[in-house]
């Protein structure tokens, strides 16, 4: 989002990366992991760049009002 590339070291194992490549839910092959590293994985967003563009907390409705 900003451009700039990011790292992150993360307790992820292969056969983890290749189970969510498979298909699996990420949450369901990666459940040590939080919200946000989870993001990351799938978009390379940092916490900071999504509350910078999208803001803090939203509530469902606040997205579906937002994002449709």
């Amino acid at each position: 989002m900003s451009g700039k590339v990011h790292a992150m070291d993360l307790d992820v194992t292969q056969e983890q990366m290749d189970a969510w490549h498979s298909g699996m839910y990420i949450q369901d092959a990666m459940p040590q992991l939080s919200d946000d590293e989870r993001e990351f994985i799938m978009t390379g967003i940092t916490p900071e760049e999504w509350d910078a563009t999208f803001g803090e907390d939203l509530t469902p409705e606040e997205w579906d009002a937002t994002f449709g």
